[in-house]
């Protein structure tokens, strides 16, 4: 009607008959869009796998088939200057195994590996119980004699291998020199670690695939890369020098009941270092038996005061500035002299042996500390220094031995009031034995410092020398003149002398003592010394330096005349009669065989003294199962011709002569009667042929024969010695 309103109705209206379709293709391109979205995930974790991280997949892979075996490059010798080999390689097995693979035998190889080795039980069940790792060492470098007793091949996941393992020939002999290598062949100290790139060589690999059986093979699609062996070192060591320098050290530590001691000897023209020996001894091939000190190379890392072994510097410099005369007296105020010092204080300084006025000779002849303080005065400190530098005190000499230090030398500026006394007769001032060595090889080389060195030359498997160190001259410290006048004068400390304990008669020998209290938590310990003798031989011709060091001896005298002078002249009696450094090249060349004195090697390592008897061109024979020359027969110091037989007792049992026995005295060379009169004192008989000297024997000299028996000899005209008998 007009004027009202229409109402409308709001109940359900009827849906589009297009809804149905709409709704299918929105679920549609929702689907098509998760599907899109999982194409393109799985696009992209293939493109990562396939080329972002290719490399590192390729690896995963490579390991579950492929292994890296290294193959380890054999570490080169180590050999003396006259090629004597003093450490080599030698072959020892490991054992080495996989945890996962072992499974429930691991009660079984612990208990076989526990009697063979001597370990617990427990330790070899502790190392298998590692499911995480798939490898573990049993055993490593262990004896071939005792690894035969187990077999790898009884127990799956076990496996054997040959590992090589240094070998120090002449065990205690140069130990602290030469050093040691670890489980794993690294050098660890000594010449070992010094020279460690040089001598282990560049590993090789091959790569080895795992088929499906588990069994590996080598790749073929990888080169095989073979081992490049290390070098070898020739090191400026004389074998028999070392033998010598150790023995007459051993003795002379033992004889003083010292803590320590250490023996040097140099060539004083070149720096070569020809024995560098130590007391405690260490065998590397059994090093875990010795302490941290005896392992140490004091020769080079030990720093010490040297007491008047010092006093070389300020004698140079006296007698180089013409400041003091050989023969211009001073007093020695009786052995005991008072210094004033600033602030109304005063010091006390002392002679060992008190005098009265002493000429600057005497003075060095009789160490006293007195007269050196008063030159001091003379020499002042800017002087003093300056010299001690030029000797080569405060720096490092720069040997090719790890572990150096450079002393203490402080600079005049540092010094008290009490330093430039003190240091004139060596206190306060702090130095290695190296330097000490160094400092008198100056001398001997008539006033030049040269620089020490022990490794000699570098040469390659096939024994070809890649590289060679050459002398090496660091500055001249003194003019010859000088040098010669200081020479003169320690010539008078042996023969008149604190070092007159040294002295050889028909040897010139110039060397000097020197006594210094040792620091102890940084005060001097009363009853506690160094005792030191530094010298070289023979003083005309110097051929050897020579300094022999104790470290607080406490039997048969503290001070370096009455420790450590006689080890010296020790050790220089038996240089010269052995070493061929002391063969004088006028003698006549012999062809064939001829007269050597026989050296003494009593006390030496069974193999060092065949080296030297051999080398001499004697026989060896040798009875007993020791390791050291207990005695030797000829005796040392009788002649015996070339191809001789030495014989060498090892044991007690073989070096005792038994009751009713004695051994044939060497007779070659002897007259008729002088022959006779050692067969009577041996208690053997004589039957002679011809007359003259005797140039044939027999039995042999050294041959143990029942006393009383009769020892046939020929003698033909005064010299034409012949040979022994055979």
């Amino acid at each position: 009607m007009p004027g009202k309103t229409r109402s409308i109705s709001t109940g359900n209206v009827p849906a589009s008959p297009d809804a149905p379709r709409k709704a299918s293709v929105g679920r549609i391109l929702v689907l098509k869009i998760v599907l899109i979205a999982f194409f393109l995930l799985v696009a992209f974790r293939l493109i990562q796998v396939q080329v972002v991280d290719a490399r590192w997949y390729q690896q995963i892979a490579r390991k579950q088939h492929e292994a890296k075996v290294e193959l380890p490059a054999s570490r080169g010798s180590v050999m003396d200057r006259n090629g004597r080999v003093l450490v080599s390689n030698t072959m020892f097995v490991s054992f080495g195994a996989d945890p996962k693979l072992v499974g429930n035998k691991k009660g079984q190889i612990a208990d076989r590996f526990s009697r063979v080795f001597g370990k617990p039980r427990e330790t070899y069940r502790t190392r298998l119980a590692s499911p995480q790792k798939r490898f573990v060492w049993l055993e490593r470098q262990v004896d071939p004699t005792s690894s035969s007793r187990v077999r790898a091949s009884e127990f799956e996941g076990v496996i054997q291998m040959n590992e090589p393992k240094r070998m120090y020939h002449y065990d205690h002999v140069a130990g602290q020199v030469l050093g040691l290598t670890g489980i794993d062949n690294n050098g660890l100290s000594g010449i070992e670690l010094q020279c460690d790139e040089l001598l282990k060589g560049t590993k090789g690999h091959v790569i080895m695939q795992r088929d499906g059986l588990g069994r590996h093979r080598p790749s073929m699609d990888y080169p095989r890369i073979e081992p490049v062996n290390g070098n070898s070192v020739v090191l400026t060591l004389d074998l028999e020098l070392q033998a010598i320098a150790e023995e007459e050290l051993r003795k002379g530590v033992e004889r003083n009941k010292s803590d320590a001691g250490l023996v040097i000897m140099m060539d004083p023209a070149t720096g070569e270092l020809l024995a560098v020996a130590m007391y405690p001894k260490v065998n590397p091939n059994r090093y875990s038996a010795a302490d941290t000190f005896a392992l140490k190379n004091r020769v080079v890392a030990d720093m010490y005061e040297p007491g008047s072994v010092f006093k070389l510097v300020a004698t140079s410099i006296a007698l180089e500035e013409d400041l003091v005369k050989p023969e211009e007296k001073f007093f020695a105020e009786n052995g005991t002299y008072v210094v004033p010092l600033p602030g109304s204080t005063t010091r006390k300084i002392t002679d060992t042996h008190p005098s009265g006025w002493l000429t600057f000779r005497e003075a060095v002849e009789q160490s006293s500390n007195i007269v050196f303080a008063k030159v001091s005065n003379r020499i002042g400190a800017e002087r003093l220094f300056m010299k001690a530098r030029d000797f080569g005190f405060g720096t490092a000499t720069g040997v090719d031995l790890p572990g150096e230090v450079r002393g203490d030398l402080k600079k005049p500026t540092e010094w008290s009031g009490t330093t430039l006394n003190s240091m004139a007769y060596g206190y306060e001032v702090g130095v290695t034995p190296i330097q000490i060595a160094a400092a008198y090889g100056a001398l001997a080389n008539y006033g030049v410092l040269m620089k020490p060195y022990i490794v000699k030359q570098i040469r390659n498997e096939q024994g070809e020398v890649l590289s060679e160190t050459r002398p090496q001259t660091i500055r001249r410290v003194l003019s010859k003149e000088s040098a010669n006048l200081v020479t003169q004068m320690l010539e008078g400390v042996v023969e008149r002398g604190t070092g007159d304990g040294a002295r050889i008669e028909g040897m010139k020998i110039a060397g000097k003592t020197g006594t210094s209290r040792k620091v102890v938590n940084g005060k001097y310990n009363v009853g506690s010394y160094v005792a030191s003798f530094a010298g070289f031989f023979p003083a005309d011709d110097p051929r050897v330096v020579c300094l022999v060091m104790m470290d607080n001896p406490r039997e048969g005298g503290y001070t370096g005349g009455l420790a450590s002078a006689p080890i010296f002249r020790e050790i220089a009696s038996k240089v010269t009669a052995t070493s061929g450094r002391f063969n004088k090249s006028s003698e006549p060349v012999h062809v064939g065989r001829h007269p050597v004195v026989v050296p003494d090697v009593a006390n030496l390592n069974v193999e060092v003294a065949r080296e030297m008897l051999e080398g001499r061109g004697f026989n060896v024979q040798t009875s007993g199962k020791g390791n050291t020359v207990l005695a030797q027969s000829p005796n040392a110091g009788e002649k015996l011709l070339t191809d001789g037989v030495i014989n060498l007792a090892t044991d007690q049992a073989s070096a005792q002569v038994p009751a009713g026995f004695t051994r044939v005295p060497y007779l070659g060379g002897l007259s008729i009667r002088r022959a006779l009169n050692r067969l009577t004192i041996q208690h053997l008989e004589a039957e002679v042929a011809g007359s003259g000297v005797v140039d044939q024997q027999y039995p042999l000299a050294g041959t143990l024969v029942k006393t009383g028996s009769s020892v046939r000899i020929r003698c033909t005209a005064a010299g034409s010695l012949l040979t022994s008998a055979r």
